[in-house]
């Protein structure tokens, strides 16, 4: 009798090759070019998200009409924001699970709660990330201001618990008081006295860690970097104005891309470098946010290793022609990547309201009407024009739905209309906003 002898082994199936997105899932919809692009690609497209946004996700992928469509499986994390390191056993728990079923070719936190994590999941994974230091560092402003003290204001750091043992003494007046990990502008907040800064500290949760800084008074800035291998390969300047011109927070009330300030370009390109460096930043994008005071010195505020927020992406296309996502999935997947220069001068400014119920957004301007992108999240595809087009409003966004109880401003969440507008010089772009503020028009009812 002959024994049979067993054939070679069936190879194993060969796996998918996928692509993660982390981050809130209302900008992944709202930026659906990342979604499109890594389609276009063959990837499939996996997304950690917060627990909160299981709803709207589940409507959003299952209308075949809108981006999210495309997104191949997602993953809900729960935790605290306020809370260090809240996310990461979520997203390294769910990407495990992946990771058995997909071969993971690149990661991107399009948002700063799960910026650590991703850090963490791309350096398990072998592929293109921050680095360690930088994905850790973003998340936490105590970590900057420890890794960087040649760059940041003087500040003292307020640990979890020892809130009522602090010693304040040392404490320069006005100072700023802002959670550690926190983002948007929440929580940070002006203090003008010894008295009014024990009650803020206890505003805070006990487990939050807070920072106490000197306030630098002067203009703000923020300085977007795209970096490859360590290298920088596109770099800009973007003047802000914010509510602490006139109250005691900081909410962001206007970008400008690029600034109009030439006369500071160079120094805040050179610490942007300089915080780079300290950070030991390999991979990625960096938006990072500055102030400079009247000796022309630049202390820095924050820095995200992320997509920078609000309209700004959409400002760098208004100014180039060019989108930024595609550039970052090159870095994020090891291709080579660059991005043109600016030639549009470009604004995205939020419209201050008075507070009460949002009846309705009347824009008085040809062709122009006010988009209430609330109803589906997805931001309409506003075209770049030509380099030579004469100043141009190119849309009015209604953030809110109708009836929404409008607060005043004490973060970024709470703001309601902004419009977007370029024009080929700082001068006509100046005046179009003048022009534009008095044609649109917030309309509120009693308080609800």
């Amino acid at each position: 009798m002959t024994e049979a002898v067993p054939g070679p082994a069936p190879a194993p199936a060969e796996k998918a090759e996928a692509f993660i997105l982390t981050g809130s899932f209302m900008v992944i919809r709202r930026n659906p070019l990342y979604l499109t692009e890594l389609s276009r690609r063959g990837l499939k497209i996996l997304v950690i998200t917060a627990e909160s946004y299981r709803e709207q996700a589940a409507e959003a992928m299952a209308d075949t009409s809108n981006p999210a469509s495309q997104i191949t499986d997602i993953a809900f994390v729960t935790g605290d924001f306020t809370v260090q390191g809240a996310f990461v056993a979520g997203a390294v728990a769910r990407t495990t699970t992946w990771r058995e079923s997909y071969t993971i070719v690149g990661a991107y936190a399009v948002g700063d709660y799960l910026a650590e994590p991703t850090g963490l999941l791309a350096d398990g994974l072998g592929v293109r990330s921050p680095g360690l230091r930088a994905s850790r560092a973003s998340r936490a402003k105590f970590l900057q201001r420890w890794y960087l003290p040649e760059l940041s204001p003087a500040s003292l750091t307020v640990p979890a618990g020892e809130r009522d043992r602090a010693d304040l003494s040392g404490v320069r007046y006005p100072a700023v008081v802002k959670p550690a990990s926190r983002a948007s502008s929440s929580g940070v907040v002006t203090a003008d006295g010894p008295q009014e800064l024990r009650r803020q500290l206890g505003a805070y949760p006990d487990h939050e860690v807070v920072l106490v800084e000197q306030k630098v008074i002067g203009p703000e800035f923020s300085v977007e970097s795209l970096i490859q291998d360590g290298r920088v390969i596109f770099e800009s300047v973007t003047g802000k104005d914010t509510t602490d011109s006139h109250a005691h927070t900081f909410v962001e009330l206007a970008h400008s891309v690029p600034s109009a300030r030439d006369d500071l370009r160079d120094t805040l390109l050179d610490a942007n470098r300089r915080l780079l460096a300290g950070l030991a930043f390999q991979d990625g994008i960096t938006h990072s946010e500055w102030r400079v005071d009247d000796t022309g010195r630049p202390f820095l505020m924050e820095v995200a290793a992320r997509t920078p927020g609000d309209g700004l992406l959409l400002l760098y296309q208004l100014a180039t022609g060019r989108p930024l996502e595609p550039e970052i999935l090159r870095i994020a997947l090891g291709e080579p990547a660059g991005y043109p220069q600016l030639r549009r001068w470009t604004r995205q400014v939020y419209l201050e309201h008075d507070p009460g119920t949002l009846q309705d957004v009347i824009v008085d301007w040809p062709g122009v009407r006010a988009e209430w992108i609330s109803d589906s999240g997805v931001w309409p595809d506003i075209k770049p024009g030509a380099a030579d087009d004469p100043p141009t409003l190119r849309a009015v966004l209604v953030l809110k739905e109708r009836g929404s109880r409008l607060e005043p401003l004490s973060s970024s969440d709470d703001r309601s209309v902004t419009f977007f507008i370029d024009a080929p010089t700082p001068e006509t772009l100046d005046h179009l906003e003048a022009r534009v503020r008095a044609r649109v028009r917030v309309v509120t009812g009693g308080r609800a």
